[in-house]
């Protein structure tokens, strides 16, 4: 069984504690917008790592956005999916096990990220502030 290893950045570790020690009640927003708690496997660590990701949502499927504020790097979470897409999603007091898969066909692309901008306004920005072309996974039951 793997451990969990908090994220070495503070805000995001205290978010995820405060999220979960709730159980899904406390900690739900980040700037004012919903967000979920993402469970995955570190790929080069093997231990359990847990990220708050803004809550988008197409019909009964999460959308995950590797904006990481329109840096010009993917975030490390991007490879802990590539490397293991099976999740966990913690909708509020909701868990979901889910498989991921990243969306690469263009047409869905930007219906996804209508949805994506629609969730959280400032991804529009993100993308016009990088070059890299953020990354999108569609977590499905």
């Amino acid at each position: 069984m793997a451990e969990y290893m908090p994220s070495p950045t503070k805000w995001v570790a205290k978010q995820v504690e405060l999220y979960e020690s709730s159980g899904g009640t406390e900690g739900i927003t980040l700037r004012g917008f919903p967000v979920v708690i993402v469970t995955n496997i570190g790929h080069r660590t093997g231990a359990i790592r847990k990220t708050p990701l803004m809550r988008v949502v197409d019909g009964k499927s999460y959308i995950l956005v590797g904006s990481m504020g329109g840096a010009p790097k993917h975030p490390v979470w991007y490879y802990n999916l590539k490397a293991n897409p099976n999740v966990e999603i913690r909708d509020g007091i909701y868990v979901h096990k889910m498989r991921v898969r990243e969306v690469e066909d263009t047409g869905e692309r930007q219906r996804l990220f209508r949805i994506a901008v629609e969730a959280f306004p400032p991804y529009e920005e993100y993308q016009q502030k990088t070059e890299r072309l953020i990354p999108f996974f569609l977590a499905e039951l």
